[in-house]
């Protein structure tokens, strides 16, 4: 397996077991006596971490104590961490000849008696192949887990980034199992790629910004120390504690070694080395082989084995051999390339190259404990002495043109050379290994000179190397540089991108980023979107300074993009996290959707859960509802008949107001501003139906409501007004009802029977009987009417006189000024008043009662009332005409024209 050609499986930054497979073995493994619970870290950190306290700057801060036997090592880790002992490992046991077994668990191993959970993988997977897309409907689940997560610890964010990453690696775990199935062309490979690169991001952001936010709270107690030099260690170790910027490259290079360890899996299980324990084998067999029989070479080949030979003889070894030399190399480089530094010097002396394990020893850092433990007792010594000459080697062996490349890139990642380590990297991650390693290194280095601990042999060493003056900046201009288009694809990834931008903690310039992500036309993938919001939301718990307006606009996207997908129990916690205006517009935004009259209560109370102003909340759902229309009050004579769709909108939002009680007041003033909208256009059986939404209890709950507060009478003149209102809308559609059904009562006058000529004597009576039911039903019908008429004459006179000031006129007017409601209302009062009163003069005049329609004129005219101002000139020329013809009426019966008998 090409380690440059795979899939990038997820990292782990290496504070505890961090291959995938280990992973899965804590999962359902019985702990060893001597080990922590799998649940609790394994790391040992040289301070402190976040995590182990419940907020985040409650914790005690302790010195940074670094264990630097391990940092530079190229399986090394920083002093943050240091890596959970195990068993295996304890020694390095060269002799061991299972050492594949040893080094690297099966996916499977220890799962022997847990064959369930294979199973219920499998069938997760197989009933995941059914669905459309089994990728999206595999992870569709992480949206509502990591809400859970992020409510279930919003008071400590480590152990947040950590559950994160956990939801991330089980949803990686199923979705492999599905790809598998699936191919890795289908679009479940492009999902689980997507969520392998989250969780690794999820592992960086964890590891630096615990370093980071740890740096801030120790900036107050932190002071400069005078370093004794007593040993290359001593004086790393300090320059670890107190240089932010050579820790946090070596954390980067733990989390992609990290990454490069996930995904080398249980290669190893599957390497096959013809060499048993005897290097080079095949070349000895054959030497041995002519020396017995005699004979000269036929092709040339190196007559001595020692390690130099092929290159001092300037001789190849057997076919073979150089077959597995070149297969072994590339797979040493992956170990180290991996940090597994003790795997790869067992690897070499399984091949048989105990030599090779040792040049891998060297760049351990010189520190002789007893010239300054006072103890009687020896202590060993540590590290190599002299390992400036062997740093000088290994340069010049990564110089050497005939060596293997991948034999010269081990030794430049052990030397700091740049140029050859880069030659075998492929990928983005491998590129930014090598720089950091090398960055790493020429940071020591420097420290060493400056402490007068250097080696003169590293003063050999190229002046470029000598003269490097590298910055995480440096590395990524040189990144954008490179020479393969393979890297500079990569960096223009989305989450190459945010890595970069973590590395340098820079936050801006992400931020500018991100912008520029939701400013293309191009989607978003919905689970990088998830990532940007949870990643703002985590600087936001950390008290950054941010760019405020894209927080907005990336949590705004990721609102959009659950309401898009009916996530409705989710929209609501995200909302809450807007500022106040914004997350009012943009729930009322998501209420618009909600369609099913079962799911609004729920969301009002999620809502509430979420401290969002329900009440604003609620008010703009419906203004925006009922302004989407804006068309201006119109004349009678521009009547719109017939129902809309919107005009059902309009009717159906008052909902949103009348699941609390509290809100009855805020569902009088909307429902009386849908109505006044729907009376100008004369649709009465829509303003009906906006009525008979509003419960008949309303008034008496409004006043249940202001008492219930501790309040006393009277009420707040807004609500008062608008229940005046309200009594004015019904007074209108009663009278207009009673003139609907007088109208439709008098267009019907029972039909008398026509007469039979020359009938037969059966023919009359039957004639006869009809003519009696018909005078039966005339007059039946005529009691109707005057009924009727009565009935339509109060209730329109209860809209020309109604009380305290007129119809549709406000009675308190120390209410805050509302123009287009004062405006609307005056309309109202110009188109249904002059209407209203032709309606009643058209029943009184076709009921005959023309003395009662001449005593309209007085009421019309009266100043107590004042009905004449709301009329046109042309509507009042029209009314005395009709006068008019009410006044003839009479004269025609002898009568005056007021309807009064003349006076002799």
């Amino acid at each position: 397996m090409d380690w440059g050609q795979s899939e990038l499986p997820s990292p782990v930054v290496r504070e505890e077991v961090v291959t995938i497979a280990a992973r899965r073995m804590k999962k359902v493994a019985f702990p060893s006596p001597g080990s922590r619970s799998p649940v609790a870290s394994t790391a040992t950190p040289a301070r402190s971490l976040l995590r182990n306290t419940p907020s985040l700057f409650r914790q005690a801060v302790t010195p940074r104590v670094p264990d630097v036997s391990a940092i530079l090592a190229p399986g090394g880790r920083t002093p943050r961490y240091t890596q959970t002992p195990r068993n295996a490992l304890s020694s390095l046991n060269l002799d061991d000849s299972n050492w594949t077994n040893s080094m690297y668990a099966s996916p499977v191993s220890g799962l022997e008696n847990t064959s369930f959970f294979k199973d219920d993988i499998d069938n997760l997977s197989s009933a995941l192949l059914k669905e459309d897309d089994p990728g999206e409907a595999a992870a569709a689940s992480l949206f509502p887990e990591f809400l859970e997560s992020f409510v279930k610890h919003s008071s400590a964010v480590f152990e947040l980034l950590d559950d994160y990453q956990s939801i991330c690696q089980d949803k990686v775990d199923v979705l492999q199992s599905v790809v598998l199935r699936a191919g890795q062309n289908s679009k479940t490979a492009g999902v689980r790629w997507l969520l392998q690169q989250e969780n690794a991001t999820w592992r960086l952001i964890v590891s630096l910004y615990r370093d980071r936010v740890q740096l801030a709270l120790e900036d107050d107690i932190m002071t400069d120390m005078v370093v004794p030099s007593e040993s290359e260690k001593v004086v790393v170790e300090h320059l670890f504690q107190r240089d932010a910027v050579i820790r946090q490259s070596q954390l980067v290079i733990d989390w992609l070694e990290s990454i490069a360890k996930d995904q080398i899996g249980n290669f190893s299980d599957n390497i096959e080395y013809y060499a048993k324990n005897v290097c080079w084998e095949n070349t000895l067999h054959t030497l041995k082989m002519r020396r017995k029989s005699g004979t000269l070479f036929t092709v040339p080949l190196v007559t001595e084995l020692d390690p130099d030979a092929p290159l001092r003889q300037q001789r190849p070894l057997a076919d073979l051999d150089r077959e597995d030399d070149a297969r072994f190399l590339k797979n040493l480089f992956t170990l180290i390339r991996a940090g597994m530094t003790e795997e790869a010097q067992r690897l070499c002396k399984r091949c048989g190259q105990a030599w090779r394990a040792a040049t891998l020893e060297g760049w351990k850092l010189y520190h002789d404990p007893n010239r300054t433990s006072g103890s009687l007792e020896l202590q060993p010594v540590e590290g190599n002495p002299h390992r400036g000459i062997w740093k000088a080697c290994c340069w010049r062996m990564a110089e050497e043109e005939q060596l293997n490349r991948y034999e010269k890139a081990i030794y430049a990642s052990l030397s700091g050379n740049l140029k050859p380590l880069l030659a075998v990297c492929e990928s983005w991650e491998d590129c930014v290994w090598a720089y950091f390693r090398v960055m790493v290194d020429s940071l020591v280095e420097k420290e060493l000179m400056s402490s007068g601990m250097a080696h003169q042999e590293v003063e050999t060493l190229p002046r470029e190397y000598q003269e490097a003056n590298w910055t995480m900046e440096k590395v990524f201009e040189e990144l954008q540089a490179s020479e393969s288009k393979r890297v500079l694809d990569e960096t223009k990834e989305h989450y190459h991108i945010i890595q970069k931008f973590i590395i340098l903690g820079d936050l801006d310039g992400l931020l500018d980023e991100f912008s520029d992500w939701l400013m293309d036309s191009k989607p978003l993938p919905s689970h990088l979107l998830r990532f940007m919001a949870h990643l703002v939301l985590f600087f936001r718990s950390l008290g950054l300074a941010l760019k405020e307006e894209v927080c907005v606009d990336v949590l705004k996207a990721y609102v959009s993009l659950l309401i898009r997908d009916k996530q409705t129990d989710l929209v609501a916690s995200y909302v809450g996290q807007l500022p106040t205006d914004i997350a009012t517009a943009q729930y009322a935004a998501f209420l618009e959707t909600v369609t099913q009259p079962e799911l609004r209560p729920r969301c009002l109370q999620l809502a509430t859960d979420a401290s969002l102003d329900v009440s604003a909340i609620t008010k703009l759902v419906v203004e925006t509802v009922r302004e989407r229309d804006d068309a201006e009050f119109t004349h009678h004579s521009q009547t719109l008949t017939g129902t809309t769709k919107e005009d059902l909108r309009k009717i159906d939002v008052i909902d949103w107001l009348l699941f609390d009680p509290a809100h009855r007041a805020e569902a009088l003033k909307q429902s009386n501003a849908i109505m006044r909208k729907f009376l100008a256009l004369q649709k009465h059986d829509v303003a009906k139906a906006v009525f008979s939404k509003v419960p008949e209890d309303s008034m008496r709950e409004i006043y249940r409501q202001w008492s219930g507060s501790c309040q006393t009478p009277p009420l707040p003149a807004e609500d008062e007004n608008a229940i005046r209102e309200h009594l004015c809308i019904r007074a209108y559609l009663e009278a207009h009802e009673a003139f609907t059904e007088w109208f439709s009562h008098s267009s019907s006058v029972p039909q008398k029977p026509a007469p039979v000529p020359e009938a037969k004597f059966t023919e009359r009576v039957a004639n006869e009987m009809k003519e009696k039911e018909y005078q039966t039903s005339l007059s039946a019908w005529s009691c109707r009417l005057d009924a009727l008429t009565e009935d339509v004459k109060e209730r329109i006179y209860n809209v020309l006189l109604f009380v305290d000031g007129g119809w549709m006129v406000d009675n308190r007017q120390d209410s805050e000024q509302d123009t287009e409601r004062s405006h609307q209302m005056a309309s109202l009062r110009s188109l249904c008043l002059p209407r209203l009163t032709f309606l009643l003069l058209s029943v009184l005049q076709s009921s005959s009662r023309h003395q009662e329609a001449l005593r309209l004129a007085d009421i019309i005219s009266s100043d107590q009332h004042r009905l004449y101002q709301v009329f046109s000139k042309e509507e009042l020329r029209r009314f005395l005409q009709k006068l008019r013809d009410s006044s003839l009426a009479p004269l025609d019966r002898g009568l005056d024209p007021l309807g009064y008998e003349l006076q002799p």
